[in-house]
């Protein structure tokens, strides 16, 4: 079995671990059916703050984003007398994605392990910059890529949604060895496809 990638791209491969990739499908996935303007708009911002502080738990996700400000200060943000700065802008933003991944993760699961799992594509790494013999050897379908079916996405699922980078790899590397021998050809990608 291969060992991890050590030096990937020495030789002019390119693509990335295709672990971020799976958790990019998984942030498309738990934005779906949430807030879509931004937050630099009226709608945006006022929308992240009802989502935000209307339980415990948004508030902790606002602490935990960096937003420290008076409570008369987060009054005046939602009856729109003040607008927040840029960086509290930022915050309030990565504090709704924080705390929306949290919440959306126990559905996204149920829906990716039902009927058996789901079956992820994926598309190998893009060799073209690499000389003809540094190239792997690649096994594909006729398509271009491979397929697999992940029954279990639990660890990936929770690693996640911790926004944990290391944990996800791990998980996700792991389920990579279920395509045999050649698991390591897909650590590093160009794409990952999955829907739920």
């Amino acid at each position: 079995m291969p060992d991890r990638t050590m030096n990937f791209g020495l030789y002019g491969a390119q693509g990335r671990k295709s672990a971020e990739l799976a958790g990019e499908v998984l942030d498309r996935l738990a934005v779906e059916g949430g807030i879509r303007s931004p937050v630099t708009t009226r709608r945006g911002l006022t929308a992240r703050l009802n989502y935000l502080t209307n339980s415990p738990a948004g508030f902790e996700a606002m602490r935990e984003a960096g937003i420290t400000v008076a409570r008369g200060t987060l009054r005046r943000w939602l009856q729109r007398k003040q607008t927040p700065s840029r960086d509290n802008l930022a915050r309030l933003d990565a504090a709704y994605r924080a705390y929306r991944r949290r919440n959306v993760a126990r559905h996204l699961l149920q829906r990716l392990n039902a009927r058996g799992g789901t079956r992820v594509e994926i598309q190998p790494l893009d060799q073209s910059a690499v000389a003809d013999p540094r190239k792997r050897v690649i096994a594909t379908d006729q398509a271009g890529f491979r397929r697999l079916r992940i029954r279990r996405w639990d660890r990936i699922v929770q690693a996640w949604a911790a926004q944990d980078a290391e944990a996800l790899a791990n998980a996700w590397d792991d389920e990579l060895t279920d395509l045999g021998s050649q698991w390591g050809q897909y650590e590093y990608a160009t794409s990952v496809g999955f829907s739920a």
